[in-house]
């Protein structure tokens, strides 16, 4: 026997027709489970009913929402459970998020960043709100939405007037626009990367990149 898994053992009288169950004082992680597993069944003990109780009492009055993991290219797809959003006088919050089972992704299970969705959700330091730093400024300044989305639309709209051509030097016609360039998110699903093309091809922006490579 390997010597990291048990150095020495005592036992421990299960009261079962006298028998005695040896319990090494040192274990390896699947050693350990193993032993649980044996203890609780010889007391009585199956804690397996309880976990999945709790489980579903902490989901239980919660409104489920399907999402994407945001974190890699693979796209595995996550049920958020929120809580309190329902209520007037309760300000919402997600308690739980777990991988989804109907998935042929990942069916249902999370890599060790998907399955911390949580803390990425539920942080004080998570930015809600667009912020903008001027040429030369030091200081972020806080912007609403409304005000985010004309300065984009503005900016888009002075770029392509400056850089789109029509006809190129030729005087064949091409309807391209070289000065912009669009990149597409990880988690962008096949709807979000449909209205990126119309939206590409409306300005003719010639550069594109996304990581489906659509």
């Amino acid at each position: 026997m390997h010597p990291s898994t048990i150095t020495r053992a005592t036992t421990i009288f299960t009261g079962k027709k006298g028998r005695y169950l040896p319990v090494p004082n040192q274990l390896s992680r699947r050693g350990f489970i193993k032993a649980g597993s044996a203890l609780t069944t010889v007391f009585g003990f199956d804690l397996r009913p309880a976990a999945a109780q709790v489980r579903e009492l902490k989901i239980s009055r919660t409104t489920q929402t399907h999402s994407i993991c945001p974190y890699c290219a693979v796209g595995c797809s996550v049920v958020i459970h929120t809580l309190g959003d329902k209520a007037n006088n309760v300000k919402p919050t997600v308690v739980h998020i777990e991988g989804d089972p109907d998935s042929p992704i990942n069916r249902g299970t999370l890599c060790p960043k998907g399955i911390s969705l949580k803390q990425f959700v539920v942080n004080d330091q998570r930015l809600t709100r667009p912020l903008y730093r001027a040429p030369g400024a030091k200081e972020w300044k806080t912007l609403s939405w409304e005000e985010a989305f004309d300065r984009m639309a503005r900016l888009i709209k002075q770029t392509r007037d400056k850089g789109f051509e029509a006809d190129d030097s030729e005087g064949r016609r091409v309807n391209r626009l070289s000065n912009v360039a669009l990149i597409g998110g990880c988690t962008d699903t096949n709807e979000i990367n449909f209205l990126l093309g119309k939206f590409r091809l409306g300005l003719g922006i010639l550069a594109y990149e996304n990581q489906a490579r659509l």
